[in-house]
């Protein structure tokens, strides 16, 4: 199994890497911990199977024009019944043609009639904490919500992880976008 994700900028990455490491210090969540090459992200695909070199070299050539994206996190939220808490970036022209052009050019690779990340169902988001109880869902949220104004960053780069073994989630292929 694999996901494409798209990579922020150092300064947002590190925002988000500062509120996993302090919902952690307070024993709200583990999240960021679990998984040892965890790095934040939104998630813009996911695939059962691959034909790793030709889907690579797709990849390559699809996004090597591609100029890096202006984000902003300015909402948090939660999928119901997860136990899990999400920044939200606000949903521009620009993320959604992100995600739109990459399904059509990637479609032939979407084994999953059901995904979550295919166009019309897609919620972009950047998780924060995951499988919490109903107390530290609130807690963190709480936390989450006094703890940042808005987020302002740039969607840096794409890459293609590799998500099928536990507790691992190695980088196998990424891109970097042209600097605005």
């Amino acid at each position: 199994m694999y996901g494409l994700i798209a990579i922020f900028d150092e300064q947002t990455d590190q925002i988000i890497k500062d509120i996993w490491k302090e919902l952690k210090e307070k024993s709200i969540s583990f999240y960021a911990y679990e998984v040892e090459d965890r790095i934040p992200h939104i998630t813009l695909a996911g695939y059962n199977d691959l034909s790793l070199s030709y889907f690579i070299k797709k990849l390559d050539v699809y996004y090597e024009d591609k100029q890096a994206i202006d984000i902003t996190f300015n909402t948090i939220g939660s999928f119901l019944n997860s136990g899990a808490l999400f920044l939200s970036p606000t949903v521009t022209a620009d993320l959604i043609e992100l995600h739109t052009n990459h399904n059509k050019n990637f479609d032939q690779f979407n084994d999953d009639p059901n995904s979550m990340y295919l166009p019309n169902r897609w919620i972009p988001h950047c998780t924060i904490a995951n499988r919490l109880s109903p107390e530290k869902l609130s807690k963190a949220f709480d936390y989450c919500s006094k703890r940042n104004a808005t987020i302002s960053g740039q969607i840096k780069e794409i890459a293609l992880i590799d998500v099928s073994i536990k507790n691992k989630a190695p980088i196998i292929y990424s891109k970097k976008f042209i600097e605005k």
